[in-house]
């Protein structure tokens, strides 16, 4: 089988089908993606995905390449970014399509992984329809229909959580559409190879929008977080004290703010939902809104701090979009580091990211930002702000007593702080 796209979702599927028997090739664009699954390694930072990795290639039983092969299943696991308008920009999901149309033979199945609007599993029936009108396709049978088809089409989304990757690709339950019945029972058969949670089978549509409905209640939920600690700031209140309280009520859990929402799914998937129903998914698109304008008040407070101690550095602790990862993808904090070094180009902005070795690209172009340790940040800096709640993070005592502290996760939470954004 083959798993197009080695990616935070693609290349661990692959692991893990590969590490069960299945002789698994993945196909992915970028060379340097390809050299290192061959050599056994893994280009990003996962917790026992290294492991698996290097026992599958060691076993011969994954493989990796830039050329699709001929095989008898192919998972789509490529990115879905949006484009202008916030819809969803579908050009990686085509081109994987494309890619695998000439090699498909009768018989085969084919997954879309990739969070996807409702339709677009249908969307990828058609495109190989039109690239292959010899075979015959699903998404033109009617939805409960036992018709023979020559491709099997469905969709599975990924319900995995960065940094337990590899544990809940494994044990979380897996909702699979088909667009028919027997595309599902199809697709069941293959996860069924790695997957001890219960398989739900439903149609495609359906299992695309649970995708996005996961994945917006969740922002959801953090937004309220996130205008909570507005609110508590703007009163003088400290929001972690209100949270812990409240959470005391048997019927009430208040999520932890932060400085925004980031990844590849909760900062994107809802904005699919919006677009696709603007006028009916007004609180969803209200909650993006709020969290992605939370980059914005922070920079604001450090600014702010930063105006009273001119020309002393910044110290930025975190880039990532959670604890824990090297995952980069949509970080709020990024935004922050990106806004507060353009505002202040003549002040150093000192990077504290014990999960990578090097500034990306984006933040290289700053002269004014610098990767640096914990110690050098904190003996530095007459600002820090605490932008991701990572462990080694948790053993820092901040100076208060001569820099300001900013601190958006409420690691550095002290006992007197105020709002729990800014306590020094």
């Amino acid at each position: 089988m083959a798993v197009i796209g080695l990616g935070y979702i693609g290349l661990p599927t692959a692991a893990a089908l590969a590490t069960q028997g299945v002789d698994v090739h993945g196909v992915d664009v970028n060379p340097d993606t390809v050299a290192a699954v061959n050599r056994g390694e893994v280009p990003f930072v996962e917790p026992d995905l290294a492991v698996a990795v290097s026992g599958a290639v060691s076993m011969a039983r994954l493989r990796a390449s830039s050329e699709v092969p001929v095989a008898g299943a192919y998972i789509i696991a490529v990115p879905t970014p949006f484009k202008a308008g916030n819809e969803a920009d579908l050009a990686y999901v085509r081109a994987a399509t494309e890619a695998i149309a000439p090699r498909l033979r009768s018989g085969a199945l084919v997954i879309l992984e990739s969070t996807s609007p409702p339709g677009t599993t249908r969307q990828v029936s058609r495109w190989l329809a039109d690239l292959r009108p010899d075979l015959v396709f699903p998404h033109a049978q009617p939805a409960a229909s036992t018709a023979r088809v020559d491709v099997h089409v469905a969709y599975c989304p990924e319900r995995v959580l960065p940094g337990r990757i590899m544990i809940e690709i494994v044990t979380n339950d897996r909702v699979i559409g088909g667009l028919t019945p027997r595309c599902a029972q199809r697709a069941a058969e293959l996860y069924r190879i790695f997957t001890q949670g219960v398989l739900h089978l439903t149609d495609a549509d359906s299992a695309e929008m649970t995708k996005l409905a996961e994945n917006a209640f969740r922002d959801v939920n953090i937004a309220f977080a996130n205008e909570l600690s507005l609110v508590c700031d703007r009163l003088g209140l400290d929001v972690w004290k209100v949270i812990e309280l409240a959470n005391r009520h048997p019927r009430v859990n208040i999520l932890k703010p932060g400085p925004g929402v980031g990844g590849h799914c909760i900062a994107v998937d809802p904005w699919f939902i919006v677009a696709s129903a603007p006028q009916e998914a007004r609180l969803m698109r209200t909650a993006r809104e709020v969290n992605d304008g939370k980059p914005a008040y922070v920079v604001e407070q450090i600014l702010a701090a930063a105006r009273q101690r001119p020309g002393v550095p910044v110290g930025c602790f975190g880039l990532a979009f959670k604890a824990n990862v090297d995952d980069l993808r949509e970080s709020p904090a990024v935004e922050v580091v990106q806004r507060v070094a353009a505002a202040l180009p003549d002040t150093a902005v000192l990077v504290v990211e014990p999960h990578v070795g090097d500034l990306p690209a984006y933040l290289q172009v700053h002269d004014n930002v610098q990767l640096v340790s914990a110690a050098e940040a904190l003996d530095r800096a007459g600002v820090l702000a605490l932008l991701v709640d990572h462990d080694e993070f948790a053993g820092v005592e901040p100076p208060a007593a001569r820099a300001a502290v900013i601190d958006t996760r409420g690691l550095w939470r002290g006992a007197d702080s105020g709002s729990g954004l800014e306590v020094g």
